[in-house]
């Protein structure tokens, strides 16, 4: 089963900073448990370092816009 196709313009190149941010996030946390045994300036130096490896492969990485928070209120407004 093929992924859903996102238009262009939506997508940007993600920053290194992103990349090595959500990287570090990952090897710290599993879901929203904290792992620890993943150090916190150990994920950040993994993480650079990962980054680094996928810019010198040719990788570029994409991300989407932030995703608008849901609504709480389950209320629907009529006019």
């Amino acid at each position: 089963m093929d992924a859903p196709r996102m238009p262009d313009d939506v997508l940007r190149p993600a920053t290194e900073d992103e990349i090595a941010e959500s990287l570090a996030y990952g090897l710290q946390y599993d879901g929203r448990r904290r792992v620890h045994h993943a150090d916190t300036a150990m994920a950040r130096i993994t993480a650079e370092r990962l980054v680094r490896q996928l810019q010198e492969s040719g990788f570029v990485l994409m991300k989407r816009p932030a995703a608008a928070a849901p609504s709480t209120t389950g209320h629907i407004r009529r006019s």
